[in-house]
């Protein structure tokens, strides 16, 4: 191991132009730090995120609700692009004041509902419309656990793996080698439960797939953080069968892309407000 001659000081201190801890976009107090209002569209529902795995969990849970016949699930996708900040608008700070996308606003009630943190939008939009979380207290309950098992096991995956190995500015062996560990770990988990059933609550699609996929099948099947080989991802072989299923569900398709603003332009939509924005996907779209 390298020598690293830094000691923590008595008192933390924030450091705005420290490299790489994020200090340029974030911040250790929370609150706005400027007035901006959110824009409102035309459908009850009004999402604002980006398409990071965490976004990608509401937009396919949206997406699979029009697939089978609920149309009060349209909805509008406004685009919150978190490196320039919008998180910290005063519109968004009131809809989720912890200033993490997805933030969603439920206008079909009066007054507006905010619901924030993206496992609690995905269990108030399965409840809602009766959808995608069996009705059954067993069946429930299980799809829970892996619903609430990915929301603790996902930090450690993105901020803990993906940051040290692939955004931190210095690579340190204790912290990737202790991710790493981790995220292999929770990858066997995976692997074993999708070892005894199709989908992780059992035999249905629930919201607990629709969590873990866009996190896991990232890994498997999108050399995401560019690490499936260092983590040998695909010998877990039960998490690419469940994660390449999913992969071509149509909805999945079409919600990964939402919010999207990296990798193929084909595969971004900016902002969706309609059905019809997928089959006019041109490039003025994209860069709304």
């Amino acid at each position: 191991m390298s020598e690293n001659s830094y000691q923590p000081a008595t008192v933390w201190k924030w450091d705005p132009e420290a490299k790489g801890n994020g200090a340029k976009t974030n911040r250790p107090v929370a609150g706005a730090t400027h007035e901006k209002a959110l824009p409102v569209g035309k459908h009850p529902l009004q999402l604002y995120s980006l398409g990071t795995p965490n976004g990608q969990k509401v937009t396919i849970l949206l997406e699979e609700l029009l697939a089978v016949g609920v149309k009060e699930a349209e909805y509008d996708a406004w685009l919150i692009r978190i490196g320039d900040g919008d998180q910290f608008g005063s519109g968004f700070v009131d809809i989720n004041p912890n200033s993490k996308i997805p933030a969603l606003s439920d206008h079909s009630v009066n007054p507006p509902q905010r619901v924030f943190e993206s496992g609690s939008i995905l269990l108030y939009l399965a409840d809602k419309f009766g959808h995608f979380l069996p009705d059954d207290p067993a069946g429930r309950t299980e799809a829970l656990n892996w619903l609430f098992w990915l929301q603790g096991a996902a930090p450690f995956v993105g901020g803990g793996f993906g940051h040290f190995y692939h955004y931190a500015p210095e690579k340190i062996e204790y912290a990737i080698n202790r991710y790493t560990l981790e995220t292999k770990r929770l990858l066997d988990v995976l692997d074993r439960r999708l070892a005894e059933s199709r989908f992780l609550g059992g035999d249905a699609y629930t919201i607990a797939d629709i969590a873990t996929w866009p996190w896991f099948g990232g890994l498997v099947l999108s050399n995401q953080y560019g690490a499936t080989e260092f983590l040998d991802a695909t010998s877990y072989k039960n998490v690419a069968r469940w994660a390449q299923e999913i992969a071509e569900r149509p909805a999945v398709v079409r919600g990964r892309k939402v919010n999207r603003v990296m990798g193929d332009p084909a595969d971004q939509l900016h902002e969706r407000h309609d059905a019809s924005d997928f089959d006019t996907n041109t490039e003025d779209k994209r860069q709304a």
